[in-house]
């Protein structure tokens, strides 16, 4: 017989075979099967017990102090980068050539230190640095020597027996005091030359950089879009997209005009919006008798269109009985109906939403979009609107903007940057080229600075830049530490004061100058002059182009006095107990002491 008899095969085994794994072979004793199971559990939990790492427990002074020692390894090493004749820093990389870098978040980043006690004062460093970047997109390096001297001055106060919880309370009441008095310090960014000098500051004083940035600016407008790539030439090149462009092409070949381009263009195109899939071609009669009547081209913008809808779009399309195209719907899940309302907003047309009971099969010519053109390509889709309904894009542009101030994704503020560009009516792509990979990516950092403390500029105005405005701003203390009862709450806003003074003294030190002559003689001048470190002079800053994004100056602050004061009152550390490394003994061919293999 070919069947196979489990049964017959399993009573052999038995009898014949007391070695295979069936434990009726076996004396049937139950201390025998007791030990058995208890070996089976032991055995058990050492393959899958996961054992917790130990814990170390510090307290008081030494657990401030080695936070201090780790903030000041990340400081120490990225506050030389600080000025226009900042240093550079040299990464080692575990797989590729070293990375020669000026930016201080990356160098913060990249810092991991051995002694996990301090390891834990270097990424709170890293936070602020992280931080700042985020909500501002420059001023990393300042706000790290900004935390720095605030930290090393609270740490003593502490050890001498300050209260920290005052000491918090005073910089912290501080730090809104003078948030408050930047913005009504900050005046607007005016015109291209403060774009180009803003670029150029935050570039590391590179003035290709800078021409380059107030270029695409200039071109694309406050709303548009810069963004940076990499490109395999030696030059740097700006390429520039009008309208707004969606990662969406022609659904079938069929709907191309132009052969030799091979794109649909459409002028003057009446737009309908949905977020319905289309696979029947009674739900597009109504709208396609409407468009014979309008003799006007039409672009169907829809989750997809399939099967007979499909057909009857095509066949009437190569007839010349409609000028039609069609694409699917950019993007996926809840940011694919974001997208669908932009379009719709930004050609006037109604979305056309089912959960709200609008169907296309009940369109009217109300509900249609318009644009001036649009073109399809492949795999992209341009629309260059009218001027028609540029008040309901800025207030959709307005909406965007909140949603993106009130979250701290950078996925999210990154899609939201790109809404606003595409609502907006413009993208820069500035094609980075150089003749290593070093010097590329180090281009590539100080052009994303650039940019980002260039729209910082245009959002809340300038100030004085290489240091000066946070060093006038300890005229102002006086004023909030005068009106503190507590005493120890008053040594909090002299710490700040004192903290101040930190970046132009580094500013100085960096560009080979004696950092208290330089502090000396900026303190008695007026606000708007103060020290160029470009030209080592001392100058009005901003006829000579050396300003600062307010939003920037802002963010460094706040942060770093948010992380120091949480230092000061920090009285105990946690942190686990590295594993040490166990190394086989006698020939190699061992197992690892202590340890059991299976």
């Amino acid at each position: 017989m070919n069947s196979l008899n489990l049964k017959n095969t399993q009573n052999k085994r038995n009898q014949n075979c007391p070695c295979f794994f069936d434990s009726s072979c076996l004396p049937q004793n139950k201390t025998f099967l007791k030990n058995q199971n208890r070996d089976k559990v032991s055995r058990t939990n050492k393959l899958f017990n996961v054992k917790m790492m130990a814990k170390r427990v510090v307290f008081g002074e030494d657990s401030r102090k080695s936070l201090v020692n780790g903030i000041n390894a990340v400081a120490d090493a990225v506050k030389i980068t600080l000025g226009p004749k900042g240093r550079n820093v040299v990464l080692e990389r575990q797989m590729g050539s070293p990375q020669v870098i000026n930016d201080g978040v990356t160098i913060a980043r990249d810092i991991e230190l051995e002694n996990p006690l301090e390891n834990t004062g270097a990424r709170l460093l890293q936070e602020v640095a992280s931080k700042t970047d985020l909500k501002a997109g420059d001023g990393t390096t300042t706000s790290t020597v900004l935390t720095q001297s605030i930290v090393t001055q609270g740490i003593k106060a502490v050890t001498s027996g300050v209260n920290p919880l005052a000491l918090k309370r005073g910089i912290e009441k501080t730090s809104k005091f003078l948030v408050k008095e930047i913005k009504n310090l900050a005046k607007p960014c005016n015109g291209i030359e403060d774009i180009r000098s803003i670029a150029t500051i935050a570039a590391g004083g590179n003035e290709e950089i800078g021409r380059i940035i107030s270029t695409a600016f200039e071109k694309v407008g406050e709303n548009g879009s810069t963004t940076v790539e990499e490109s395999q030439s030696l030059q740097d090149e700006v390429d520039f997209t009008e309208g707004m462009e969606l990662d969406r092409g022609y659904i079938s070949p069929y709907f191309v005009k132009d052969m030799e381009r091979q794109i649909a263009e459409l002028i003057n195109p009446r737009v309908v919006v949905t977020d319905k899939k289309i696979t029947s071609v009674q739900e597009l009669v109504p709208l396609l008798e409407m468009v014979v009547r309008l003799k006007e081209p039409l672009l169907i913008v829809a989750e997809d269109i399939t099967g007979e809808a499909l057909s009857t779009l095509v066949v009437n399309k190569m007839r010349g009985v409609l000028d039609v195209c069609a694409i699917r719907a950019p993007g996926f899940g809840e940011r694919k109906k974001a997208y669908l309302e932009d379009i719709a907003i930004l050609t006037g047309a109604t979305y056309l939403a089912e959960e709200v009971g609008l169907t296309l099969d009940k369109v009217t010519s109300e509900q249609l979009g318009k644009a001036n053109r649009i073109v399809v390509a492949k795999e992209a889709c341009t629309i260059i609107s009218s001027e028609a309904n540029q008040e309901k894009v800025a207030a959709r542009i307005e909406i965007i903007k909140k949603q993106i101030e009130n979250t701290d994704s950078e996925f999210d503020i990154e899609k939201g940057e790109e809404r606003i560009a595409r609502l907006g009516g413009g993208i820069a792509r500035i094609k980075v080229g150089a003749a290593t990979e070093t010097e590329l990516k180090d281009k590539k950092l100080r052009y994303e600075d650039a940019i980002n403390s260039t729209k910082a500029a245009i959002e809340m105005g300038v100030t004085p830049g290489g240091g000066s405005t946070f060093l006038y701003l300890t005229k102002k203390i006086s004023e909030i530490r005068d009106s503190f009862e507590d005493e120890e709450e008053k040594l909090g806003a002299s710490i700040v004061e004192k903290a101040l003074e930190a970046p132009i003294l580094q500013i100085a030190k960096n560009a080979g100058q004696e950092g208290e002559v330089v502090l000396d003689k900026c303190r008695r001048m007026e606000f708007g002059m103060g020290f160029n470190a470009a030209t080592n002079s001392y100058e009005n800053l901003y006829d000579s182009g050396v300003i600062d994004a307010a939003k920037i100056i802002c963010w460094g602050l706040e942060n770093s006095c948010s992380i120091a004061a949480m230092v000061l009152t920090t009285e105990a550390l946690v942190v686990e107990i590295p594993e040490k490394n166990v190394q086989a003994q006698g020939d190699g061919m061992n197992d690892l002491p202590g340890e059991d293999y299976y």
